[in-house]
């Protein structure tokens, strides 16, 4: 075990060093968690609750070896209790601890700005722990001139195809709704101000280059043109203009879902947008003091 460690630990990053409790030999040597309702167990090591002591000293070789009898002992008792799913939330600055928990079965799961989540299951049966977010969104604004019948539509700067016209969009932030997305950036890439109205479309597509191998959503939106004073942002856009939706429904110069989306823009202006549009209804969720958005295509007794 020490050898492993020494291969795999050479000198600290940051000075931490973390006070174990090696002496005992009852439950104080192992480490606390919380138990959810799916028999898992969550362990914090940045919690003072996690049955550790640390201060901002050099960690040695021999606590993190105590560090992985804690844990070894742990994992034990777990397992007899009948736990299923071990979490274990490791701060970025006690990533040390990260080739201890591997080295007895830890997977990584997912990693934020300032943690890394790891993972092991306990039972002899096929792992049940699901995957972490499998998707990235993107939101395109579909911006319409119902006057003029005209649809805004960009060139993106940092892309291959920047000499093709598109419709102006972007990731989604967390928490961020897909119409809020779409009147963002359209507002940050063109200047233009609009108002959400409904979705138009849905693209998925799988391990996109662009998302890490993931999968890729990308939502159109109809948007309402609340401004026309075009004042793109250079660093992100080439060019920008209002065109005839007619034109981006049949020019080479611009990608087959835009040629799609303008297709459908034309089939609601002549039939009328109820045709095409899926609405949002907000409704309350099962969850206290939390509601969701809910779309689909209109019914008349709803």
């Amino acid at each position: 075990m020490m050898q492993s460690l020494q291969k795999l630990i050479t000198r600290p990053l940051l000075s931490y060093r973390w006070r174990f409790h090696t002496s005992c030999h009852s439950q104080q040597d192992m480490l606390k968690g919380k138990v959810d309702k799916w028999k898992g167990v969550t362990v914090d090591l940045g919690s003072p609750d996690c049955g550790l002591e640390g201060t901002y000293i050099q960690t040695s070789l021999r606590e993190l070896d105590a560090f992985a009898g804690m844990l070894r002992k742990s994992l034990k008792q777990w397992k007899t209790e009948g736990k299923r799913a071990v979490w274990l939330k490791v701060p970025i600055l006690q990533s040390r601890f990260v080739p201890v928990a591997a080295s007895q079965g830890f997977q990584f799961h997912h990693a934020d700005k300032q943690y890394s989540m790891l993972t092991t299951w306990l039972p002899k049966d096929h792992c049940k722990i699901p995957h972490f977010a499998s998707h990235q969104i993107g939101v395109a604004g579909c911006v319409l001139r119902e006057d003029t019948k005209e649809v805004l539509v960009v060139q993106d700067r940092n892309r291959e195809t920047s000499h093709m016209w598109k419709l102006p969009g972007g990731l989604s932030d967390p928490g961020e709704d897909f119409g809020d997305t779409a009147v963002r950036e359209v507002f940050e890439e063109t200047g233009i101000k609009s108002e959400f109205q409904s979705i138009l479309t849905v693209r998925q597509l799988h391990n996109y280059p662009g998302a890490f191998g993931k999968s890729d959503l990308y939502i159109v939106c109809r948007l309402r043109a609340l401004s026309h004073d075009i004042n793109h942002c250079a660093d992100e856009i080439i060019g920008c203009k209002w065109t005839d939706v007619g034109e981006l429904a049949t020019t080479q110069s611009t990608s087959l879902i835009s040629t799609h989306v303008a297709r459908l823009v034309l089939h609601g202006f002549r039939e009328g947008f109820d045709t095409i549009d899926i609405g949002m209804k907000e409704l309350p969720a099962v969850f206290k003091n939390m509601t969701y958005k809910l779309y689909h295509r209109q019914i008349p007794d709803l």
